[in-house]
């Protein structure tokens, strides 16, 4: 090649490099603007307490961007910016839970990633907010977003999960079918702690946090299902008979997590399948109770002594629940020797009963009869 030709293909080369390094260059400022700008419209909102145009923005691409912006907008979110009621120190005299050890053991198991000391949905609030406006946060979080959770019990947060297959059935039947001899416990460790135990990137959780804070909590739910949804491919290789490995696949987040693109495919099956529209009475078993249904409408204000007093309630119908399965399951155990018990009474006060009316000599005159009868007749 000669010298000349040799430049002119340097040359070539060179201008095709400065137009891509342009064409980045322009990019780079384009979206910083546009980052600029959505900035400055969260600020806008803080400031004018717009609530709409928070979930908007807290719905859309990057959520609100950093932590800056997030110290402003988590406590609108959560009404804990203008929460004057003292309602934590309430619990201080409230008896040990009696899952309270096992729950500490998986606490100092699970931060790898977090500062030690700290719940996993409690940690993320507190490095995102810091620590002296975490506390009325996580105080309306756990009364208004995840007080099902915190019940004597997990039956409630079965029962949560029981919308997985209903949401799915209505969504892809074929991926229904499929799944439909796998229980959905596979998903407990995500949607209780708003997947913050299974996420371990710092940025992709507090964005998911964005996203969560702003709509109702049953969101969750719907975010788990997109997750299924997304995996359809991978799950319908996994052959039917062998449900374990189903399971397991499903236990896992998959990873890299484009939350971005779950984020926008949960509000479309929340939009296109409203709980109330789900098969299977899935929504009705619901408790009244739940904070999935006392918190519908999300930015309603309502007192935390209210959630209290909705939280009692409901730990008081679940008890109730519990004696009454037990009773149900104690009968059952029992039911041949409660059989004949039942037999043997029922006899005897039908004997008593029919002496007391004088209907024993007509009886006993029937038989005698029959068996004359019968005794002729062989």
């Amino acid at each position: 090649m000669s010298n000349r030709s040799a430049y002119q293909s340097s040359e070539r080369g060179s201008s095709e490099t400065d137009a891509v390094t342009d064409e980045l260059v322009h990019s780079s400022n384009d979206d910083l603007a546009r980052i600029n700008k959505k900035a400055e419209e969260i600020r806008t909102a803080c400031e004018l307490r717009d609530i709409d145009a928070l979930v908007s923005h807290a719905t859309s691409e990057g959520g609100f961007l950093r932590d800056e912006l997030r110290q402003l907008a988590w406590p609108i979110l959560l009404q804990s910016d203008k929460d004057t009621e003292n309602i934590l120190s309430k619990g201080s005299s409230l008896p040990p839970h009696r899952d309270e050890e096992q729950v500490q053991l998986d606490v100092k198991r699970s931060f790898v990633y977090y500062p030690e000391c700290y719940h996993d949905i409690v940690q993320v609030i507190l490095l995102v907010m810091g620590e002296e406006r975490s506390a009325p946060a996580v105080a309306r979080l756990s009364l208004f977003r995840i007080r099902d959770y915190m019940l004597p019990s997990l039956s409630p947060a079965v029962k949560h999960l029981q919308l997985i297959p209903a949401i799915i059935e209505t969504a892809d039947k074929a991926l229904a079918q499929r799944l439909s001899d796998i229980r959905p416990f596979f998903a407990l460790s995500a949607t209780l702690t708003l997947y913050a135990h299974d996420i371990q990137e710092y940025s992709d959780i507090a964005r998911l946090f964005d996203f969560l804070l702003a709509w109702e909590p049953v969101v969750s739910i719907y975010l788990f299902v997109a997750i299924v949804l997304s995996r359809r491919k991978e799950l319908l290789e996994i052959p039917a008979d062998e449900p374990e490995m189903l399971h397991y696949t499903l236990s896992k987040l998959p990873q890299p997590l484009d939350i971005e693109g779950l984020i926008s495919r949960a509000v479309r099956l929340f939009r296109d399948y409203p709980p109330e529209s789900l098969p299977f009475g899935a929504w009705r078993r619901i408790s009244s109770y739940s904070v999935l249904k006392t918190t519908r409408a999300i930015m309603r204000t309502q007192s935390m002594n209210t959630a209290l007093e909705i939280f009692q309630k409901h730990t008081k119908q679940l008890r109730n629940e519990e004696r009454r399965e037990q009773f149900i399951g104690f009968l059952w155990s029992h039911r041949r020797t409660i059989g004949s018990v039942a037999v043997a009474v029922f006899v005897g006060v039908m004997s008593v009963w029919i002496r007391k009316r004088g209907f024993d000599n007509t009886i006993l005159s029937y038989f005698d009869h029959f068996r004359a009868a019968f005794h002729g007749r062989f």
